[in-house]
């Protein structure tokens, strides 16, 4: 989400983002929990998932180096819509809602290249869950 970012742009970041690390198995957060972070994984593994009722877990997505998610959270107001749990020993970045917020206010060249990619990352999951839905449905396991 930020690969493409000058590195003045991406200075600006790294100033507000804070390093974290976690167990195979912690929760970082859990779906109808208030959302106000983005997580960028420097290392390991998480696991996004949702629990069926009857079912148990079922994934969603594993996002490892390089992955950013939580980004809705820095969009809406709206609990998280999934749970977020550390697949693999894992060290990421935590970027808070209010401190980009206030970043973009400041820097507006700024916010239309990190809005313009968070469109982008949001475009390219929604594709793809599309393309997931259409498997389920032309298999049969859906619906």
């Amino acid at each position: 989400m930020f690969s493409t970012l000058a590195p003045k742009g991406l200075g600006l970041i790294a100033a507000i983002v804070n390093e974290v690390s976690a167990a195979e198995g912690e929760v970082l957060f859990r779906a109808g929990d208030v959302g106000d972070r983005l997580y960028l994984i420097l290392s390991g593994r998480v696991r996004i998932s949702r629990t069926v009722p009857g079912m148990g877990e079922e994934a969603l997505a594993i996002f490892g180096p390089g992955d950013s998610f939580g980004e809705l959270a820095l969009i809406d107001s709206a609990p998280r819509s999934a749970d977020a749990i550390i697949h693999e020993d894992a060290t990421f970045l935590e970027l808070s809602k209010g401190a980009l917020e206030e970043l973009l206010f400041l820097h507006k060249d700024l916010a239309y290249e990190v809005l313009w990619n968070m469109v982008r990352t949001l475009a390219a999951r929604l594709r793809d869950t599309t393309d997931k839905v259409t498997f389920l449905a032309v298999t049969g396991k859906f619906g």
